[in-house]
């Protein structure tokens, strides 16, 4: 017995050293792909800056310590500031011999495939060349692809080219099933957000509101990849209609979609011939993106960015959650740019389908304090629509990109009311003693009355109506004006400029060279906030929330952003001023 409770001990000892070791083993290997992850990258003569259309494409990187440690790059969350930083570089680096896009499976918003695309567009004109390369190609990576010199395919590789669709899901059935209704209070026919939740289908509204945008959108994705492939943009919409996703390769070609067929071995010597070298040097982006450096001017340009939901305070979670706008943040952030002399103007980049009306205001005022001590210019992301074009209005001048989603000028409010199950379902009573009318506003196991519900009406009315003065004031327009074309409806940017509520289509770059003009600066650098988290915190958020949030939203799919919303609804102001949470476009 002595002898059994000693190897036992045994054991549990060597099993306990190995996992030290292996602990600290990981560790350290953690720590070396980090510093070298941070290190400078050496650019030797004739390199190639390589742009992998894979992953998520969000606004700003944040260094994956798990991604670099395991060598994921399926699900690798790239920076579009990453990835535009680089270009530039690029374009400036006599080093720099060109660029290979490198296609795949990649998720963005249209407005940054869009500005991505124009920044290779731009490169070009270095005279340098690019070359695109791919085993296969969403939709989205073939549209910045297509601005390639020459655009490649594996032979037995696919191109979808199917042309966008919006396919929301409904959920009123689903809660009729379980007792819970949705009381919506709202402003604006085409404010939708809300419909998922009370209809079936789209409402004709909505339906003609939808129907617009994509087609501007879909329209502008065909003009530019035909100018660049020298086709007609109605040959390209009409190859949409003919399930091309699924052709052979060759097919392409005779499509002039493609201009080659071959695997990656041949587009190695096409690379060693363009750069006049055999040994192929390839600089990532996230690395050449660390040489775009200040130049160590005295004054700056401050990017602030701004994007995710609009909370009142955050909705953090040991489980994670999506990228978000604290609104008392934002106002302590913008103070410290207002009050930071060494700042001259500040751009801020939103890309936001709303959220919180009341943190909207906030930031509104935050926005009005700091113009009144420097000029304020917004450039729009994917979205700065509803809370997020609240954001926008009071500034100086706006940019948004021909795709982004804009406007959504409109209120609602929803409240859950969930006396059917309760009651019916689940056989729970409810009973009240009181000493005022309202005393039990928002009480368990009822709907609200008709007094309660007009309360509710006339809260939201008042928030559109000064939602509609802000717009009004900010864009110098009247507010019947404003209404007229107002009532929740979305905007692409090209269209948002037509009625004044955007005032040109442009890049962040062209946002700040605007911000720098207004500021009579001609010598400045470009800083960048908030600042970034350490890699340290990183680290602790990979471990923690992106990795429980990722599980989550992959068990879930597009039940995900509505269920969390529903869930968010607990606390949170009773006016919204948002998009409907997922444009949900293909």
């Amino acid at each position: 017995m002595k002898d059994f409770f000693k190897y036992l001990l045994a054991t549990i000892l060597g099993i306990v050293c190995v996992g030290v070791f292996t602990g600290i083993i990981s560790f350290v290997m953690l720590m070396a792909v980090v510093v070298a992850g941070n290190a400078k990258p050496e650019v030797a003569d004739g390199s190639v800056l390589r742009l992998r259309l894979t992953g998520t494409l969000s606004e700003r990187a944040t260094d994956d310590p798990m991604a670099l440690f395991t060598g994921n790059t399926v699900m690798t969350e790239q920076g579009l500031d990453d990835m535009l930083a680089a270009i530039r570089v690029a374009k400036a680096n006599p080093n720099i011999a060109g660029i290979y896009i490198e296609g795949g499976v990649l998720g963005a918003d249209f407005a940054s495939l869009e500005e991505l695309r124009r920044a290779v567009v731009d490169f070009k004109k270095s005279g340098k060349f690019v070359l695109a390369y791919g085993d296969n190609y969403t939709q989205g990576a073939y549209y910045v692809a297509s601005a390639a010199d020459k655009v490649l395919l594996n032979p037995s590789g696919m191109l979808d080219w199917h042309g966008i669709s919006s396919q929301p899901v409904f959920y009123k059935e689903l809660l009729d099933k379980i007792g819970v209704r949705m009381q919506v209070f709202r402003v604006g026919t085409f404010k939708s957000a809300v419909e998922p939740y009370t209809l079936t289908e789209m409402s004709p509204a909505n339906r003609a509101q939808v129907q617009s945008f994509i087609d501007d959108i879909w329209g502008n994705i065909c003009k530019d990849v035909a100018a660049s492939r020298r086709l007609k943009a109605d040959s390209l919409d009409a190859l949409a209609d003919r399930y091309v996703t699924f052709s052979d390769a060759q097919s392409y070609v005779k499509m002039g979609l493609i201009d080659g067929l071959t695997y990656i071995d041949g587009v190695r010597t096409q690379l060693r011939a363009l750069t006049g070298t055999d040994d192929l040097h390839m600089v990532e982006a996230h690395e050449l993106a660390t040489l775009d450096e200040p130049a160590g001017h005295d004054d700056k340009v401050a990017v602030y960015y701004a994007y995710g939901s609009i909370v009142d305070q955050s909705t953090a979670s040991p489980f994670g959650g999506s990228a978000e706008i604290v609104g008392a943040k934002v106002v302590d952030d913008l103070d410290r740019l207002m009050n930071d002399d060494d700042v001259k103007a500040v751009v801020l980049r939103i890309n936001s389908g709303g959220g919180s009306a009341y943190a909207s205001e906030q930031m509104w005022h935050a926005v009005q304090l700091l113009r009144q001590k420097k000029p304020v210019v917004v450039s729009m992301g994917g979205m700065a629509a509803s809370g997020g074009y609240y954001m926008a209005c009071g500034a100086d001048c706006i940019y948004a990109e021909h795709t982004t989603l804009t406007g959504s000028i409109g209120i609602f409010g929803m409240v859950p009311d969930a006396s059917g199950l309760l009651t019916e379902k689940l056989g729970l009573h409810f009973d009240v003693v009181k000493t005022n009318e309202a005393a039990d506003f928002g009480a368990l196991g009822r709907p609200f009355n008709e007094r309660e519900s007009a309360s509710m009406q006339q809260y939201v009315n008042n928030g559109y109506r000064l939602f509609l003065n802000r717009v009004a004031a900010g864009r110098k327009m009247r507010v019947a004006d404003v209404d007229s074309i107002a009532q929740g409806r979305v905007w692409t940017g090209a269209q948002a400029v037509k009625i004044k509520l955007v005032d040109k289509l442009g890049t962040l770059d062209e946002a700040v060279a605007e911000a720098a003009r207004r500021a009579g600066v001609k010598r400045y650098d470009v800083t960048y906030a908030p600042a970034a988290l350490s890699w340290v915190d990183q680290l602790m958020e990979t471990a923690t929330s992106d990795y429980m949030e990722n599980r989550v939203r992959s068990a879930l799919g597009a039940y995900y952003e509505p269920l969390m919303f529903i869930e968010s609804l607990e606390g949170s102001n009773a006016l919204q001023a948002r998009i409907p949470f997922e444009p949900n476009l293909h």
